[in-house]
């Protein structure tokens, strides 16, 4: 097995209302970016890293990543104009004999060791595997401003990255997509719409996104949370 990691970090960050892409924001001095890619460099089943980059940050990631102490290779690219295009530009810098390709987000920094192997694994074995966690409220279903009904909360997850495939069952989804002129809100999204089961693994809470300015206060807590019990 071997296992790339393309980590989606193209995006613009509109909802952090910042004149910074919400990846290169910093914690505690460190761009939230390096701490994902760290995660990944630590993961022993993971054996390289491709940055999916804005155009106007291909260099200044590089540079990041240089002097980061980072190990693992790490090849930076320039990404599309929306997420599923800069993952399938990624895509096209797997390296050879590549088996497995996980998919994450930049700003889910705080994934731990034990999820990125263990959705690794069930991909392995299974073809394709994403991290979910159940939801935990009530959702309605609303049509303008009226609620039309209320979803059963058993057959309901939120999905988490990385989002994990075999190679060949990745490739398809995306060759199909391109063809259809369709774009899917994750790559898990494209794989069900082949036909190709997707299987779930238990992901963790912690495991945020860091979308909006208040969840940097909680990225501040569970780093402090992590150097603590390293």
């Amino acid at each position: 097995m071997k296992v790339g990691a393309i980590i989606a970090a193209a995006g613009a960050g509109r909802r952090m209302k910042s004149d910074r892409p919400k990846q290169f924001l910093v914690l505690d001095g460190t761009p939230i970016l390096i701490y994902t890619l760290r995660k990944f460099d630590r993961c022993q089943v993971i054996d390289y890293l491709i940055v999916a980059a804005p155009k106007e940050s291909v260099s200044e990631i590089q540079e990041m990543v240089s002097s980061s102490g980072i190990r693992k290779p790490v090849t930076v690219v320039q990404g599309g104009d929306r997420r599923q295009d800069s993952v399938a530009i990624a895509m096209q810098h797997l390296e050879p004999e590549t088996t497995i390709v996980a998919v994450h987000d930049a700003v889910r920094p705080f994934v731990s060791l034990i999820e990125i192997e263990s959705v690794v694994m069930e991909a392995e074995r299974k073809g394709a595997a994403i991290l979910v966690v159940p939801i935990v409220d009530t959702v309605k279903q609303v049509e303008r401003d009226s609620v039309e009904l209320t979803l059963a909360r058993e057959h309901l997850v939120l999905a988490q990255t990385p989002q994990v495939f075999r190679i060949e069952v990745l490739r398809d989804a995306f060759d199909r997509a391109r063809k259809d002129e369709y774009y899917g809100t994750d790559e898990s999204s494209l794989v069900e719409r082949i036909g190709h089961c997707v299987s779930i693994v238990r992901g963790s809470e912690r495991n945020i996104k860091i979308t909006r300015p208040s969840d940097l206060a909680l990225a501040a807590i569970f780093l402090s949370e992590e150097r603590s019990m390293q």
